[in-house]
């Protein structure tokens, strides 16, 4: 097969959707098709054609179409996520107005990033972006139940783009110290973008309340901490944030990575004793930061979903919170805190889990699913 993939973000922009993109392009051509990838000025690769345009309004819209007929595509395949597109409406018309079939990946059809003013419109270009679409695929549960009624749709879940390393004792070590944990600390660790309904907030209070206990508690922001995507309120919510450490008294407890190489991110994972990511929205297969530290094999405490996911077993993969409830953050730490059996059986599970988002699958899912709506 010839396949497109479309993309709002690509490397070097940090960003998921675009690591997405650049891990599913790689299996693709490793699997012996022919992939062209289209994003925007600014992203580039040395080893995979790409082609950018300078933003997605109508006027690009040329471009595309030559694009996919100058590759002869048979297929392209959509990133969506609408902010990656600069909220512009064309992405949503692409399958109607390109010529030849068009499969959406939806990264999120979640509030408030599909309707944060639009209302009844932001909801009904959505829907008619899946439903002209040849197939979608979800990559989460959540998702996946919202495009139930389409006839062509397929779960497949995302993976994670950060390198499993070996265990490395030194290494750890080494970066404890130099976030100022030693053995009688306890290094908590989030990673992703920082974002209102990545609850970090509640973190932050529920580690303050720990720390005024008596407990050496610490904190490692891993990697970027914002998108160069995200809007004016992320950024303001950040601000918060840092005024909020500022205030109470936990500047030197409280560290943050920066940008850094896939392997680092990795060390640094394995360096913390416990992850805490507490998602307002809950833990779900669509949140990459949560796919990536259970790849890593982390203990990991997430909050309760909002639907059954049979793959998240609290206790045994995954600690599971109450959502946005600082009181639950704070118990859910100072347990783990406690029961070092605990942790380890969390580790365990989560390596177990992560083996399932392997990339080699992911790809192989997408092309079968290619290969069927072409048939």
């Amino acid at each position: 097969m010839r396949i497109g993939i479309i993309t709002g973000e690509f490397p070097p922009m940090p960003g998921g959707v675009g690591q997405y993109s650049r891990l599913l392009a790689e299996r693709i051509a490793a699997a012996g098709h022919e992939v062209s990838i289209m994003s925007r000025r600014g992203t580039k690769s040395e080893t995979l054609p790409l082609y950018t345009v300078k933003g997605w309004s109508l006027a690009c819209l040329p471009k595309l179409r030559a694009w996919a007929c100058d590759q002869r595509l048979d297929i392209v395949s959509l990133q969506y996520q609408t902010a990656a597109y600069d909220m512009s409406p064309l992405v949503h018309f692409l399958p109607r107005l390109l010529p030849l079939p068009v499969v959406t990946t939806f990264h999120d059809l979640r509030h408030p990033y599909l309707f944060p003013k639009a209302g009844p419109l932001r909801d009904w270009i959505v829907r008619q972006l899946a439903r002209s679409s040849r197939g979608v695929i979800s990559t989460n549960h959540e998702d996946s139940q919202r495009l139930s009624a389409l006839p062509r749709r397929r779960m497949i879940p995302l993976g994670s783009s950060i390198p499993r390393l070996p265990a490395d004792v030194k290494a750890r070590a080494r970066l404890r110290r130099k976030l100022g944990a030693d053995c009688s600390s306890f290094l908590l660790g989030f990673f992703g973008f920082i974002k209102a309904i990545k609850g970090v907030h509640f973190l932050l209070e529920a580690m303050q309340r720990l720390r005024q206990s008596g407990h050496d508690l610490r904190l490692v922001f891993i990697g970027e901490r914002s998108n160069a995507l995200d809007g004016s309120a992320d950024a303001e919510y950040l601000a918060r944030l840092d005024q909020r450490i500022k205030r109470s008294g936990m500047t030197a407890a409280v560290h943050a990575t920066g940008a850094l190489p896939s392997a680092q991110v990795a060390a640094f994972m394995q360096a913390v004793d416990l992850m805490v990511l507490p998602f307002s929205d809950g833990a779900s297969f669509g949140r990459s930061s949560l796919i990536a530290a259970l790849h890593q094999g982390c203990a990991t405490v997430s909050t309760r979903p909002t639907l059954t996911i049979d793959d998240f077993r609290h206790g045994r993969n995954l600690w599971l919170a109450e959502r946005e409830s600082t009181a639950a953050l704070e118990a859910a730490i100072a347990e783990l805190m406690r029961d070092r059996a605990q942790l380890r059986q969390l580790r365990q599970g989560a390596s177990q889990l992560g083996a399932r988002f392997h990339w080699d699958d992911i790809a192989s899912d997408a092309l079968a699913f290619f290969e069927s709506l072409l048939g």
